[in-house]
This record gives structure tokens, sequence and C-alpha cells, in this order.
């Protein structure tokens, strides 16, 4: 009650009839705070281009944090229109995004499910679990698991992330039966008008696929997705795609373990030099409240190197499959990380924990929010975290 009569107060600040707003429709305001407070450990100056060591930081970041509204008017028939606009919301003041620059659409739903158009996870990315660790941030694990995760646009963006916030995205969820329910999204070709019909590998789409089983205990998904001409037109190999297999399963006792597999295959290079490279990644956690408000956090997740055939080795013009990594031996990583959590009430708990990351000598992940890419270099990390919901 308390969120809708908020929501009919910024309704009359920004100029809208409350009255009528309250009449006909249910608006409730959402958000989250989190943050993330670290002491970082750049580690060694990278194996194989050695340098001066970078500055061990202090860290702050705000991952996930947003402020949302959400609304929706029941129709005739069973039917309901919604709506939801999502903004990141960064209390530290140090960067800012437009209105509705996170998880916002219009649809429609009903018995035939839930049809919608927007800026939106993409059914790859809404079925993931990360059992005992995060997806961003110093617990993050979606760097080394599908190379990225960010906002991306609907034309030639984001090559080799495969945990996207996707623009102009189209999507169909399909009703849940008996704890099932599949999910398909594509892309539109707005940044293509200018194209040329007969032009080739140049019309980029998104194409994303998944399924769910979530009843009980047991949680157990499946994904797929193609990126097709994520390249442009310089490249003759231009499509990616990747599946991931993922599941948890919660014991009576509260403690939960689930893990994931995951395998993308990347299309790169040009009429002389035509490339390919598969990353193998993986993931394996906990989450268990041992007694009261106290609990612990733990993962490990490795990706594995890229194999491929007609390139190996970092160097120059090389074709990038993740951060700074091309083909060869050495380019995998490994990510340990533990927290102690305590649960200050249903919606608002305490972390501490490490985090280590350990590169090969030709791999260039790291800790996620960081910008050092150093090839070969290793590092660490103690944080505090504070996440609030209302």
């Amino acid at each position: 009650m308390q969120k809708k009569l908020l929501a009919v107060a910024v309704a009359g600040a920004l100029g809208a009839p409350a009255f009528a707003l309250a009449q006909n429709a249910t608006v409730n305001v959402y958000g989250r705070l989190y943050a993330e407070y670290s002491k970082v450990n750049q580690g060694n100056a990278g194996a194989v281009a050695p340098g001066a060591p970078l500055v061990d930081p202090d860290f702050l970041q705000n991952p996930g944090s947003e402020l949302g509204f959400r609304g929706e008017e029941k129709l005739s028939g069973g039917m309901s229109a919604w709506f939801q606009c999502a903004t990141t919301m960064d209390w530290r003041g140090q960067s800012s995004e437009g209105l509705c620059s996170r998880n916002s659409a219009l649809g429609l739903k009903g018995g035939f499910g839930n049809f919608f158009m927007g800026n939106w996870d993409t059914p790859w990315k809404r079925v993931q679990t990360f059992v005992g660790g995060n997806e961003t941030g110093v617990f993050g694990t979606a760097q080394l698991l599908y190379g990225q995760s960010t906002t991306t646009a609907s034309g030639a963006a984001g090559g080799g992330n495969f945990m996207r916030r996707q623009r102009n995205s189209i999507n169909y969820d399909t009703p849940v039966f008996s704890g099932f329910q599949a999910m398909f999204a594509y892309t539109t070709t707005n940044t293509e008008t200018a194209t040329l019909s007969a032009a080739t590998n140049s019309k980029p789409r998104i194409w994303s696929l998944a399924a769910k089983y979530d009843n009980g205990p047991i949680n157990v998904n499946f994904s797929y997705e193609r990126h097709n001409d994520i390249t442009g037109a310089t490249a003759i190999r231009g499509d990616d795609r990747g599946w991931a297999l993922g599941g948890s399963y919660t014991f009576s006792n509260g403690l939960k373990v689930g893990g994931l597999y995951t395998r993308q295959n990347f299309e790169r290079g040009t009429v002389a030099a035509p490339t390919e490279g598969t990353v193998r990644a993986w993931h394996i956690g906990m989450d268990w409240m041992i007694s009261g408000p106290h609990g612990v956090r733990a993962s490990y997740t490795r990706a594995g190197d890229v194999d491929g055939f007609g390139f190996a080795g970092i160097g120059t013009g090389a074709p990038v499959y993740r951060p700074a990594n091309s083909l060869g031996g050495g380019t995998g990583a490994n990510l340990w990380q533990i927290r102690y959590v305590h649960k200050l009430s249903k919606r608002t708990e305490f972390t501490a924990g490490y985090s280590k990351l350990d590169n090969k000598a030709n791999a260039a992940y790291q800790l996620y929010g960081l910008s050092s890419n150093r090839v070969g270099e290793d590092q660490s990390a103690f944080a505090l975290g504070l996440d609030h919901r209302f």
C-alpha cells in the first residue's frame, strides 16, 4: 500500500491526475540499493607483457542498483496491459544513465502468456543461476562464464557477450505449466535502415531461447542463443552461438547447491584469415543460511582456454572472443570466492568476503568493475556488501 501511495504522489508531482491514476491503474515503485566496498590487490604486472605494478585500489561499486516503476491495467477476457521502467540508481554520484536504461518494456499478458517489447534481459540471461556468486561486482561470475554482462544495442554490438540486456527486443514467455516455462526473444533491425539489401554479413540480429523447470526444491534450465552478423560487414564469418545448462537443488535444511555449464562458439576473421573459437566454462556454488541470520556463500568458476583454428596467441589485430583473449593455450582463468552473510531483515543483508581471480599466462580476465585487463595478471579482493530492496 505504501508503494502505491508513493507512486500516486510521484505521479502528482509530475503533473499526472493522481485520483485517476489511483482509480484506473495499479502502479508500484520498487528498487534495489547495493553497496560493495572492496580493497583490491591487482597482483603481478602480467606474465606476457610485464610492466610496473598497478595501484591496489579501494573500490566502491553499486552493481544491480536501480529504481523502477511498474504498472498494470486489467482488460477484458483476463488480459492485462503492463509497463515497466527501470533506471540505474547510482547513489555514488559517479555516473548517470537515461530513464528506462534497465529492464523496461510495454506488454500484454493473459492466459496466452506474456508478450512484450522493450529493453530487457534476454531469455538466456533470465534463466541463469549464480548460486554462491553474483552476476557482477568483485563477486561477479558473468565475465568468465559469458564474456560480459551489459546492455547492448540491436546492431553489431557486444560481440563475445552472451549475458545481454537487449535493446529493441521482441519477447514472448509461455504460461507456467506445473513449473515449466519457455521464453523466446529476437531483436529488430532498427540500426540497419541504411544497409543495402545485397550487402552480406551486415544485418545483425539476436535470437534467444530458454526453458526452465522451477518447482519446489528443484530448478533446471537450458538456454540457446545465436548472434547473426554480430561483427558487421568486415567479417566473412560473424555468427556467434552458444548454449548453457544449469540447475540447483535446495535441501530441507536450507542448503542450496547449484551449477551450470556453457559452451560458446565465435566466428571471426577476414577473407584472408578466417578463424573460429570455442570457449567452455562452468560454475558450482552453495548458499546456506546455517543458523538464524548467519549464512555463507561460496563458489568456484572456471573459463577454459579458447579452442579453435587459424590463429594462436595474443597479438595486434587478433580477433577477440573474450576480454583481450584470442586463440591458443593459457587463455583460461579460475575464480574462487567465499562470503559471510548476515540477514538484517527480509529485505536487507550484510556480506563480507574474499574473491580470488587466477588468470593463465595468456588470459586477461578481471574482477568485475576493474579496467586493467593486463595479460596474465592475477587479482584478489576483500569486500563488504550491503544490499537493500524495496
